[in-house]
């Protein structure tokens, strides 16, 4: 009666049909995992220095470095649909002209849940400078570890992990020392 090409045709818009209300099901099961890490960030010290831009090498620039300790446990983020956590740091300030800067300064990608125990202290890894190219006057910068939850099957999810207890004043050094 039927042909194979159309028993084919429906075997695989069936399966096609379970495969996709399965991978709804598992998008919709994510928001039932809801996790709250915890951490702490302490913020050592953020020293200002003068420095000469790469390109215009006449021209001055100062920039932050930012000494940190990350500590936080990540694990309760890990289910079985996780693929990848992106762990940031970020510095919020507002400069002289009243625009307000997120900046991020430290990164890394957490893929395991036995690696999802940071213990960290370091200094930034990317770059932070200022657009007006000098941090003078600028006020104090709140530093908050941030994370974006890469599942297999889903919604991205972004979230905190800690923040810094209170604004952290930038320490403007006359020369490197």
């Amino acid at each position: 009666m039927h042909s194979i090409i159309s028993r084919i045709n429906n075997v695989s818009a069936f399966l096609s049909s379970c495969l996709m209300c399965l991978l709804g099901a598992i998008a919709l099961s994510s928001f039932v995992f809801t996790a709250d890490p915890k951490g702490d960030l302490a913020i050592a010290s953020v020293k200002v220095y003068p420095a000469k831009l790469q390109r215009y090498p006449r021209e001055k620039q100062e920039m932050a470095f930012v000494n940190f300790n990350i500590s936080a446990d990540l694990t309760p983020l890990f289910n079985w649909n996780t693929k990848q956590l992106f762990l940031y740091l970020e510095a919020e300030y507002e400069n002289n002209q009243g625009v307000l800067n997120e900046v991020v300064i430290w990164d890394r990608i957490v893929r395991r849940k036995e690696d999802a125990v940071i213990n960290v202290a370091g200094k930034n890894k990317y770059h932070f400078k200022e657009l007006s190219r000098q941090f003078r006057g600028v006020r104090a910068a709140n530093y908050t570890l941030k994370y974006n939850l890469m599942p297999h099957v889903g919604l991205l999810t972004y979230g905190e992990a800690a923040t810094s207890p209170a604004p952290v004043e930038f320490h403007i050094e006359e020369r490197v020392s």
